[in-house]
């Protein structure tokens, strides 16, 4: 952390010198405005001006021009008039120029403890120093997985608010044989980042699996809540499929898992899923058709994004890759799902990817 420290504090010292510019330059612009004051002759003009318009004031009460009454309401105004000009230009005494140099160290002192503090709640210490930890395990020759957990716990105690603790946590309990710590984890997550599908999703399979592949009532309430927010969100699809695949409703296994791999973007677990797939039709009694064989029947695109639009779409934004009858009557015969930072990619749209038996490349082909 102590680079992160020195690089902040490099940040912040042309703050601090535009501080103390003012300060080294007071006196000079002191000096200049002695100087202005002691040739300002603004006050004897004024002054000359006055004497003028009460000579000519005077001129015409002596040619009969005005009257009396006249002149003395003129001089009013020209006496008035020359007391507002003398108010005006009054001015307060300057301050010494090393007024203020004590409110200087001050003023900075704030500055930095004000930016510090704003660091500590917004900034990314936390996660810096879990990354610091990561590298620090896996340079170490006896680091380990439980080595790595202890650490993540001990920051967990020291920055409970950090989403990041939490999603790294969460799979440490899990694969470690620890599912109520793992659940705890999850709910800390939820509880920071939202009620959002993905992790609904993971925690309805982790119930799922801790309740012996049972859809339980705390389950079902979290597959319910998902689908609701994500129809389409494919961890809730893939334990629904295992659901019905244990109860023998194979043709309904198959329909979450093809809905599944339809919206997944891991190709390991869309493997995994259609293996599923082949073996859910066999138990039906339905021959499935070989990857190759499949494969052959579908279609090989390349796809990328156009440059236009590289500007306006993050990375992590998703795409979808979709194949359609010509007519357009039919649901999509194939989708795959991907990320833009994927692009550019080849993929092949065959029956492997297809969102229904009834609507498949092949039939159209």
């Amino acid at each position: 952390m102590t680079p992160l420290w020195i690089a902040i504090a490099l940040l912040l010292l042309p703050a601090l010198w535009l501080l103390i510019a003012p300060m080294r330059g007071a006196r000079v612009l002191r000096d200049q405005l002695d100087h202005f004051e002691a040739n300002d002759t603004s006050a004897e003009q004024n002054v000359a001006i006055f004497q003028r318009r009460m000579a000519s004031l005077e001129a015409a009460r002596e040619r009969g021009d005005i009257d009396d009454a006249r002149f003395n309401e003129d001089r009013l105004e020209l006496e008035r008039s020359l007391l507002e000009d003398t108010a005006t230009q009054a001015r307060r005494p300057l301050k010494a120029a090393s007024a203020g140099r004590l409110v200087v160290p001050l003023v900075m002192v704030a500055v930095v403890g004000a930016s510090t503090f704003w660091y500590q709640q917004n900034g990314a210490e936390g996660d810096l120093t879990l990354y610091a930890i990561q590298e620090e395990i896996r340079n170490d020759p006896e680091g380990s997985l439980m080595m790595f957990l202890e650490r993540m716990e001990a920051e967990a105690e020291r920055q409970p608010n950090n989403p990041n603790v939490w999603s790294s946590l969460f799979p440490l309990y899990r694969d470690t044989g620890q599912p109520d710590k793992a659940v705890d984890a999850l709910e800390r997550l939820i509880a920071i980042e939202g009620r959002i599908p993905p992790l609904l999703a993971q925690l309805a399979q982790l119930r799922f699996f801790m309740a012996e592949r049972e859809l339980t009532p705390e389950v079902q309430a979290l597959v319910d809540e998902t689908l609701e927010l994500d129809p389409r969100q494919p961890t809730v699809l893939g334990l629904l499929g295992i659901h019905a695949f244990d109860n023998g409703d194979y043709e309904t296994a198959v329909d979450r898992w093809r809905r599944a791999v339809a919206n997944i973007s891991d190709p390991e677990t869309a493997a995994s899923l259609r293996d599923g797939i082949r073996v859910a039709q066999e138990r039906m009694g339905v021959a499935p058709e070989p990857s190759a064989a499949a494969q052959g029947q579908g279609v090989r695109v390349s796809v990328s994004l156009d440059e236009a639009l590289a500007d306006r779409v993050s990375d992590d934004a998703t795409v979808f890759i979709t194949a359609r009858d010509i007519d357009g009557e039919l649901p999509p015969l194939a989708v795959i799902r991907a990320q833009v930072a994927d692009l550019p990619m080849t993929v092949v749209l065959d029956d492997t990817a297809a969102m229904s038996p009834q609507a498949q490349i092949s039939q159209v082909r």
